[in-house]
C-alpha cells in the first residue's frame, strides 16, 4: 500500500503566520503524514510526520473559533479552521492515527534491512500449517454433511413410526371410539414430547452459544451510522459469528449476525463499510476507520469472502507502491547503524567461539517489518480456522447426541410397536 495516498481528506482552512491569514485549501491524512494543501496555489503549505506530533487540542478563543491545532516537534503550531463535516470528526480521526502509529513498533527505530531467508522461512511454516489446517476444515465439512443426511434418513424414520403408531393407536381403540387413540392419551404424550424438545433446544442454544461468541480480533476504530458527519471513537469485534460495533466503554452498538451482513465495501486498507439491506425500510451502515483494519481484513475476507467488495480507491492503494521498505526516518537510522558497524574493528585474535557468537550476532539479523506483519495476518487467519474448526466440531457433537437419542428412541418405538402388533395377533 501507499503511504502518499491520502486516508481521509477534509476541507478546512489553514492559519499562514508569516503573513496573518488564512488559506483555503484540504487536508489530508496519509499513513504517516499529515498535509494541508492550497486550493489557489495548489502548494503544500503545512507537512509534518504523525511521529512528530506532540499535542492535537481543539481550540477556541475571542479571535478563533472552532479550529484544531496541532503541536509539532519543535513548539511549531498548526492552527486548521473551517473544517467540514466539523472538526469533533477531524479530531478524532487525527488522534487516533496518531495514538495507534505512536503505539505501533515500526514508530520507533525500525531496523536495518534484513535478511529475507529467516523470515520466508517461518511464513513457509505457517503456510504450511495453514494448508493443513483448511485440509482438515475440508474433511470435517464433509463429515458434516454425512451427519445431516444420516439425520434426514432418521427423520424420516421417525416419521414412518409415527404413522405405524397411528395405524395400531387405531387397531387398539375400543369398537365404540373410532377415532384413533383416547383424548387424554394424546395430550399426555404430547406433553412428554413437547418437555423433551425443550431441555434438548435449550442446551444445544447454551452448547452453541458458547462458542459462536468466542473473539476472533478486535480493533480500535472510529465509527460512524452512516456517512462521514458523526464519527466518533469506539472499537470493531470480529466473532465466529457476528460482527459487534462497540464504543470506546465497550457497550454494544449494534450487532451484525453473520447472516445478516449483506456487504462489506473495502474503500482502504484503513477503511470499510458494513452494510444489512433491507425491503421498505433504510439500511443499517456503519463505517469503519481503523489503523489496524488489516488485522481485521485477514479475517473477514475469510468469513466474508462472498461479501467483500473492493472499490477503486483500494485498488489506487494497493497499485503504488512504497518507494522503499521502509520511511526516512528509517533508512536514516539504518544508515547510522550500518556506519557505526563498520566504523567498529574486529580484534585480530578472537578464539573460535567467541567468532561464532560474533558471526551469528552481525550474520544472523531479525525478521523484517514487512514479514511480520505478513506473519501476524497470517496467524490471525490460522485463528480463525481453528475457531471454525471448533465451531464445527461442536456442531456435530451436538448432532452426534441428538443421533444417538433419535436413534435410541426409535429404537424403543420399534420395540414397543413389535410388542403392541403381537398382542393384537
Amino acid at each position: 500500500m501507499s503511504r502518499d495516498i491520502a486516508i481521509h481528506t477534509w476541507p478546512g482552512s489553514y492559519y499562514i503566520n508569516s503573513e496573518k491569514r488564512w488559506e483555503n485549501g484540504t487536508l489530508s491524512l496519509t499513513r504517516t503524514m499529515v498535509r494541508f494543501v492550497s486550493n489557489q496555489s495548489k502548494e503544500s503549505l503545512a507537512s509534518f510526520r504523525l511521529s512528530r506530533i506532540m499535542e492535537i487540542k481543539m481550540e477556541s478563543s475571542s479571535f478563533i473559533f472552532s479550529t484544531l491545532t496541532v503541536l509539532e516537534e519543535g513548539n511549531v503550531k498548526h492552527w486548521f479552521g473551517s473544517l467540514k463535516p466539523n472538526r469533533v470528526v477531524v479530531y478524532n480521526v487525527l488522534e487516533h492515527f496518531w495514538r495507534e502509529h505512536l503505539l505501533s513498533p515500526t514508530s520507533e527505530a525500525r531496523g536495518a534491512e534484513c535478511q529475507p531467508s529467516k523470515g520466508r522461512e517461518l511464513i513457509n511454516l505457517v503456510a504450511g500449517a495453514q494448508r493443513r489446517l483448511e485440509d482438515t476444515g475440508r474433511v470435517l465439512s464433509h463429515q458434516g454433511e454425512q451427519f445431516d443426511n444420516m439425520m434426514q434418513g432418521l427423520e424420516k424414520i421417525d416419521s414412518d413410526l409415527g404413522v405405524a403408531d397411528k395405524l395400531l393407536s387405531e387397531l387398539e381403540s375400543p369398537p365404540w371410539w373410532p377415532f384413533g387413540k383416547l383424548p387424554w392419551k394424546i395430550q399426555q404424550e404430547a406433553k412428554a414430547e413437547d418437555a423433551a424438545r425443550a431441555a434438548a433446544a435449550a442446551a444445544a442454544s447454551a452448547a452453541r452459544g458458547s462458542s459462536r461468541n468466542k473473539v476472533i480480533v478486535s480493533i480500535p476504530a472510529v465509527v460512524s451510522k452512516g456517512g462521514d458527519s458523526d464519527l466518533k471513537p469506539g472499537c470493531l469485534v470480529v466473532l465466529v459469528s457476528s460482527l459487534e460495533v462497540r464504543d470506546t466503554n465497550c457497550q454494544l452498538l449494534h450487532r451484525f449476525e453473520r447472516n445478516e451482513v449483506d456487504e462489506i465495501r473495502v474503500h482502504s486498507p484503513f477503511e470499510i463499510t458494513v452494510r444489512q439491506r433491507f425491503i421498505g425500510k433504510p439500511d443499517i451502515c456503519y463505517k469503519f476507520l481503523s489503523a489496524k483494519m488489516p488485522e481485521a481484513m485477514s479475517v473477514l475476507e475469510i468469513q466474508y469472502k462472498k461479501k467483500v467488495e473492493f472499490t477503486s480507491e483500494y485498488t489506487a492503494f494497493k497499485a503504488t507502491p512504497l518507494s522503499s521498505p521502509c520511511d526516512k526516518e528509517g533508512t536514516s537510522l539504518n544508515e547510522g547503524l550500518l556506519q557505526k558497524c563498520q566504523e567498529t574493528e574486529l580484534p585480530v585474535e578472537v578464539a573460535a567461539g567467541e567468532l561464532s557468537q560474533l558471526q551469528v550476532q552481525v550474520l544472523q539479523p531479525s525478521v523484517s517489518q514487512a514479514e511480520a506483519q505478513e506473519l501476524k495476518q497470517m496467524l490471525m487467519q490460522l485463528k480463525n480456522l481453528a475457531l471454525e474448526a471448533e465451531t464445527e466440531l461442536e456442531r456435530q457433537d451436538e448432532v452426534l447426541d441428538v443421533l444417538t437419542s433419535s436413534t435410541d428412541r426409535a429404537t424403543m418405538n420399534i420395540e414397543k410397536n413389535t410388542c403392541r402388533m403381537k398382542r393384537l395377533l
